[in-house]
C-alpha cells in the first residue's frame, strides 16, 4: 500500500483475537456460537478488510471534498459513492453484524464486530457514521419498542432498509439533556401516539439518501413532566409514517432545516432537525414516560464504546499512513552521515526522531486496540453467561472502563493523527496527503457522546463511587495479578513500573474522595480530567504488558518473529517514555492546586 491509500493492519487484528484474547475457545462454549469456528471469523475480519480498504477508503477524500447537499424539501443527497457503500453493507449484512439473527442480524459476536467496526471506520468514517448509528438505534427498538415498531422496525433497519438517528442536543442546551425543551403531547384517541413540537441540532445522518425511511430517537417532555433529566421521554420518530405492513405512508413533520458546517466528517449529514414546524410531527412513546434517559442510555453507552473505536480507527489509520509515507519519503542522510555533500539520502524512516514518532504512533494504537477488544469480548462472555456473579464482575469492568474507552481512545486516536501530520512534514498539511483529514475528522470523537470533560466526571463521580469504590478496587487487584501471573518472562522491570502506577492510582483515588467528602466538590472534580488520563495511560500500559505476555508464549511455542518482537519494544517503550506521565499526573492533582477556580479568574 502506499501512503495515499487506506490499509488495514490484519496481523495485528488477528493476533488480538486470536492469540491475546483466544476468543474462539472462549465462544465455543457459548450456544449460540458453538458452530463459529477461527476459520470463519477469519474470513469475516479479512473481508471486512477488502471492503474497508476496496470499497470505504476510496470515498473518504472525494467525500470529504464534495460534502452533503440538501434541498428544498428537507432531503439530503449524501457524496458519490455513499450509496453503493450503503447497499454493499447492507447486503452483506454487515449493518447488524452483533444484532439477534431474528431480527435480521449476523448474529457474530461482540469482538469480531468490533474489529470490523474498527477498519469501517478508518477507512471513512463519516459514512459508517451512518450505518453505525442505525445500529445502535435499532438495537433500543428492538428491545423497547412500542407495539408494531419494536422488533419490526429494528429488522428493517439492521438489514438497511432504514437508517436510524438518535436526537439529543437542542439548541442552548448542549450536553445538558435536562433542559430540552422539546415537547410531547399526547394524541386522543391513539394511545401511545403523541405530537412533537422543538428543534433538535447535530444529528448525525439526520436524513439521507441510502435507506427509503429514517427513523429518529427523539427525546422530549410530555406535559406536566418534571425539570431535568426525571422529565425526559423517549420517542421513535419515521420519517414517513408507515401502515400495518410497515409500508410507507405520508411524510412525517419532522423536516431537516439545516446541515451543519463542520470542522471535519463532511460526508456525514450533521442536521438541524425541526418537528412540527412544517407539518405535524407524530411519535410513538418508547417504553413509558420519564424513561427516556434510562433508554437513551442503553444506545449512548453502545454508542461511546463506538466511539473509543473511533478513536482507535482514526488513530490506526493515521499510523498506517505515517508508516508507508516514511518508508518511501527519502529526505536527507543518516546523521552519521550529515557532514557528507555525496552520502546517499535516506528515507525518514532511517531518522531517529521519526522513529520515535512512529513507535510512539505504534504502541498506543496497538494498546488501544487491545482494550477495545478485550472489552467486546468481556461484553460477548457477560451477555451469554447463566453464572450471575460471573456476569455482574464482567459488566463492572466493563462499566469502569467505558469512559476511558470513550475519552482517553479518543485522545489519544486525534493525538496519533496529529502525529502523523508531523511525520509527513509540510506534505501533511495539505489535502493531497490523507492524514490532515483524519486530524479534522478526528476532533469530533473527543466531543460528542459526552464530551471527554463529562467522561472524566462519569468516572470519578459516578463509577468509582459504585459500590463503595469495589469496581476500581477489583481493578487494581486483577491488574495486579495479572502482572504477578507474566512473572519469569522477563518482563519483571515494566511490571514493576505498571504496578507502580496502579499503587499512584489507587492513592490519587483516595486523595480525591478525602477532598469530596470534605464538601469541596469543585476541588475534587477540577481534577477529573488529569484522573482520567491518568487512568488511561495507566490501562494502556496494562493492555501493553497483556500483549507482551502473549507475544512471548507465541515466541517460545513458534519462534521469534519481527512482529512479535515488536510487542516486546512496544512494551518497553511505553513503560519508559509514556507510563511516567502518569506518575507525574498523580503528583500533580495530590498537590490539590486549585489556581482555576480563584474568583480573581474568568469573571
Amino acid at each position: 500500500m502506499s501512503s495515499t491509500e487506506f490499509s488495514v493492519d490484519l496481523e495485528d487484528v488477528k493476533f488480538v483475537l486470536f492469540d491475546q484474547l483466544d476468543i474462539d475457545t472462549d465462544l465455543k462454549a457459548i450456544a449460540k456460537y458453538e458452530d463459529f469456528d477461527q476459520d470463519l471469523y477469519d474470513t469475516m475480519v479479512e473481508e471486512a478488510a477488502r471492503i474497508a480498504q476496496e470499497v470505504l477508503g476510496p470515498l473518504n477524500g472525494p467525500g470529504d471534498r464534495q460534502g452533503c447537499k440538501l434541498d428544498g424539501d428537507g432531503n439530503v443527497t449524501t457524496p458519490e459513492g455513499y450509496q453503493n457503500a450503503w447497499k454493499v453493507q447492507a447486503e452483506g449484512g454487515w449493518i447488524g453484524l452483533n444484532a439477534p439473527v431474528e431480527v435480521g442480524g449476523a448474529g457474530l459476536p461482540l469482538s469480531v464486530a468490533m474489529a470490523c467496526i474498527e477498519m469501517f471506520s478508518g477507512a471513512c468514517m463519516a459514512f459508517q457514521m451512518y450505518p453505525g448509528l442505525t445500529a445502535a438505534a435499532a438495537r433500543v427498538l428492538a428491545a423497547h419498542g412500542p407495539e408494531g415498531k419494536g422488533p419490526e422496525y429494528a429488522t428493517k433497519m439492521f438489514t438497511g432498509e432504514w437508517g436510524g438517528t438518535m436526537c439529543l442536543t437542542e439548541a442552548g442546551a448542549g450536553s445538558s439533556v435536562g433542559d430540552n425543551r422539546c415537547k410531547a403531547v399526547p394524541i386522543e384517541d391513539e394511545p401511545g401516539a403523541y405530537l412533537l413540537e422543538g428543534e433538535k441540532i447535530f444529528i448525525s445522518g439526520g436524513d439521507h439518501d441510502l435507506a427509503d425511511n429514517i427513523v429518529h430517537l427523539v427525546l422530549a417532555k410530555t406535559p406536566g413532566a418534571p425539570e431535568g433529566t426525571k422529565g425526559i421521554s423517549l420517542f421513535v420518530v419515521p420519517k414517513f409514517i408507515t401502515g400495518p405492513d410497515l409500508e410507507l405512508g405520508e411524510r412525517n413533520g419532522a423536516y431537516v432545516v439545516g446541515i451543519e458546517e463542520k470542522m471535519g466528517i463532511h460526508g456525514n449529514a450533521t442536521c438541524t432537525l425541526a418537528l412540527g414546524d412544517r407539518a405535524p410531527c407524530k411519535g410513538w412513546i418508547v417504553g413509558q414516560e420519564g424513561q427516556g434517559m434510562a433508554l437513551m442510555f442503553l444506545m449512548m453507552n453502545e454508542a461511546r464504546i463506538g466511539v473509543g473505536a473511533q478513536g482507535l480507527s482514526i488513530g490506526a489509520a493515521a499510523f498506517n499512513f505515517a508508516r508507508a509515507y516514511a518508508k518511501e519519503r527519502v529526505q536527507g542522510t543518516s546523521l552519521k552521515d550529515m557532514r557528507d555533500g555525496n552520502a546517499p539520502r535516506v528515507t525518514i524512516n532511517k531518522h531517529p526522531d521519526v522513529r520515535r514518532m512512529l513507535l510512539w504512533q505504534k504502541c498506543h494504537v496497538e494498546a488501544m486496540r487491545s482494550l477495545l477488544f478485550r472489552m467486546a469480548h468481556k461484553s460477548d462472555l457477560a451477555d451469554n453467561t447463566d453464572d450471575e456473579a460471573l456476569k455482574e464482575k464482567l459488566e463492572g469492568q466493563v462499566d469502569l472502563l467505558t469512559p476511558i474507552c470513550k475519552a482517553h481512545c479518543t485522545d489519544i486516536g486525534f493525538d496519533v493523527a496529529v502525529s502523523a501530520v508531523q511525520v509527513y512534514g509540510g506534505y501533511g498539511f495539505i489535502s493531497e496527503y490523507p492524514v490532515e483529514q483524519l486530524v479534522r475528522d478526528g476532533k469530533i470523537m473527543t466531543i460528542y457522546e459526552g464530551t471527554n470533560g463529562i467522561q472524566a466526571l462519569d468516572l470519578l463521580g459516578r463509577k468509582m463511587r459504585i459500590k463503595g469504590g469495589k469496581l476500581f478496587m477489583d481493578w487494581m487487584a486483577e491488574c495486579k495479578a495479572d502482572l504477578a501471573a507474566g512473572a519469569g518472562l522477563g518482563l519483571d522491570d515494566q511490571a514493576a513500573a505498571i504496578g507502580k502506577a496502579i499503587d499512584n492510582a489507587g492513592a490519587v483515588a483516595m486523595h480525591l474522595a478525602q477532598v469530596g467528602m470534605t464538601g469541596n466538590l469543585d476541588g475534587a472534580m477540577l481534577h477529573a480530567v488529569p484522573f482520567q488520563r491518568m487512568m488511561g495511560i495507566t490501562q494502556l500500559a496494562v493492555e501493553s504488558f497483556y500483549q507482551a505476555v502473549a507475544a512471548k508464549r507465541k515466541m517460545d511455542a513458534s519462534g521469534e518473529t519481527n512482529f512479535l518482537k515488536g510487542k516486546l519494544l512496544n512494551l518497553k517503550f511505553y513503560t519508559a517514555n509514556v507510563l511516567p506521565e502518569a506518575i507525574a499526573l498523580a503528583k500533580a492533582i495530590r498537590t490539590a492546586d486549585e489556581s482555576p477556580l480563584d474568583d480573581v479568574l474568568f469573571n
